[in-house]
């Protein structure tokens, strides 16, 4: 008789055991006291130092090296687009167009492409690094330390131009003569460097 208790002991004991492994929460939701997530760090993803800025996200109103407001550098104006040429053109080859969506800006159409978009600070455009109209020269300079510089055709010394050396598309910052960038233009050289709209 001793021998069926000590079986009928074992095995009460294992069903035990193994109903202990259960419960009412599923596996996942069972986190090990060492496992928890450290309520601090939980947002920070794995590769960020800490401590690190938080790097920029492009948005609707960034300006790229690719195009602003749904033109694209070097593609015709999309059909459709609410931008157009308003008032008066030097001519069919080359237009100044405009959108009401999208005040402060205006871009520069030659041989049916975009050639050039310009942005001042009525348009609360950026670059995806934060700087736009209204950024100081130090700003400019900081992110962009290759930019050439050339004296400004119509304001005075400290204005000037900054232009990014290298291929099309490239950006050239207008800096006023209180060292703020006033006017912000991307495009493709020589449309890039026209000082006074199609010329």
């Amino acid at each position: 008789m001793i021998e069926p208790v000590k079986a009928g002991f074992a095995a009460a004991s294992l069903a035990m055991m193994l109903l202990g492994g259960c419960g009412s929460e599923p596996a996942a939701d069972r986190a090990e006291p060492e496992a928890a997530a450290d309520p601090v760090t939980a947002e920070v993803p794995a590769t960020a130092e800490p401590g690190a800025p938080t790097p920029p996200v492009a948005g609707a109103q960034t300006l790229t090296l690719e195009g602003y407001g749904g033109l694209i550098i070097g593609k015709p104006v999309p059909a459709g687009s609410p931008w157009a040429a308003r008032g008066a053109q030097a001519s069919d080859a080359c237009l100044t167009i405009s959108a009401p969506d999208w005040p402060g800006a205006y871009a520069i159409v030659e041989q049916g492409v975009v050639r050039r978009i310009t942005v001042n600070d009525e348009s609360g455009a950026k670059l995806v690094e934060g700087i736009g109209p209204g950024s100081t020269e130090a700003q400019v300079r900081a992110a962009f330390p290759s930019f050439v510089a050339e004296p400004h055709k119509y304001v005075d010394a400290p204005a000037k131009y900054l232009t990014q050396p290298g291929a099309d598309p490239r950006l050239l910052f207008e800096i006023d003569e209180k060292g703020k960038v006033s006017l912000v233009h991307v495009g493709m050289m020589p449309t890039l460097a026209y000082v006074e709209g199609c010329s």
